[in-house]
């Protein structure tokens, strides 16, 4: 077929197929569901909804409210139907795309598809953010930037991000710092953005808020680079029940400590019994997951899965082999996996 255009062919899928277990460690999700009151609350505004019209062509409401929630200019935030749709537009819009290796996946795929020029910079020893590479690599289009960083957990230190921060200034260039994880790491980086235009904030609502299913994230920017992400996605492109379910989120926060504070407790106790393993070896973690090095990665990713616990390898990326990457889940789905961990055919 000679229908599509030439960069589009033979790309690969996203990394991922779905697999079926008791013990569902494998995509990073909340362990927690929403609360059950504020689902009553979204569902009784979903039935007052008129569901034969469209919904606000940028969602003004949402991002007035987030706006006064932030203290952030109304124009400068986007709502998208996830981040990674957000990750889409920025990629569209970029002259180039710089990334890490290994980083999260959909950096990469969304240059790809956009035909966007592609560069990554390795990382360091230990997961170090390698600055001074950055630093002469940065020249313009966009930089992603997750901290805390996927798939490795870890955490880059501020100074280097205002470093980099003050290097898209000088180039004309644009700091993405991706915060997925950033409720479980107890950082906030909204202060780059406000000072400088040349860095932009994505944050989800699929980790820490539970919210997985409904698919919805925010860019924070400044209001030149929200117009240009906005007019990059199509019209209307939050649906208006996953607004009415924002609506109720935003108003109703306070659930997202106690998520934040079990899962931060199971990632420190899961690590701490790890390090007596005597083959497998995890990684300090500032996100909901962790990342564990074994001797071989298809081996014990078996092991797990016969033993009902699944998880994720990570060992096809750079500077990965023989990793696994372990979602943090209830404490009874830690136990399970900490159970079968140690009962591994060669531990």
């Amino acid at each position: 077929m000679r229908a599509f255009k030439a960069h589009l062919r033979g790309l690969a899928p996203y990394p991922y197929k779905r697999e079926e277990a008791p013990v569902k460690l494998d995509q990073n999700e909340s362990p927690f569901d929403l609360p059950e009151v504020l689902k009553e609350e979204a569902l009784k505004r979903l039935r007052a909804l008129p569901w034969n019209r469209y919904p606000e062509i940028h969602a003004e409401t949402l991002r007035k409210r987030l706006a006064a929630l932030l203290n952030w200019p109304e124009e400068g935030i986007v709502f998208a139907p996830g981040s990674n749709l957000l990750i889409l537009a920025l990629a569209l819009a970029a002259e180039e795309v710089l990334d890490l290796s290994p980083s999260f996946p959909h950096y990469a795929h969304a240059a790809k598809v956009a035909g966007t020029p592609y560069r990554a910079v390795p990382l360091g020893e230990g997961f170090a953010l390698p600055l001074e590479e950055l630093l002469r690599a940065f020249r313009g289009g966009v930089l992603f930037l997750p901290n805390p960083h996927a798939p490795t957990g870890t955490l880059f230190p501020e100074e280097a991000l205002w470093a980099l921060a003050q290097r898209a200034r000088e180039v004309g260039g644009l700091l993405v710092v991706d915060e997925a994880y950033r409720e479980f790491a107890g950082t906030d980086f909204s202060h780059l953005a406000r000072e400088n235009p040349h860095v932009a904030l994505l944050r989800t609502f699929s980790k820490a808020f539970s919210l997985g299913g409904v698919r919805a994230g925010y860019l924070l920017g400044s209001p030149e680079v929200a117009g240009v992400v906005r007019e990059v996605l199509p019209p209307f492109v939050l649906p208006a029940h996953t607004g009415a379910i924002l609506e109720v989120i935003l108003e109703n926060p306070g659930y997202v400590e106690k998520v934040v504070e079990e899962v931060v407790a199971q990632r420190e106790r899961v690590y701490r019994e790890l390090l007596a393993h005597p083959t497998w070896r995890p990684y300090p973690s500032h996100t909901n997951f962790l990342l564990v090095r074994t001797p071989d990665a298809e081996e014990a990713f078996r092991h797990l899965f016969s033993q009902g616990v699944l998880v994720r390898r990570q060992d096809r990326y750079p500077g990965l082999a023989g990793c696994l990457r372990v979602t943090v889940g209830l404490k009874e789905e830690m136990d399970a996996f900490l159970r079968a961990a140690f009962g591994v055919a060669y531990a």
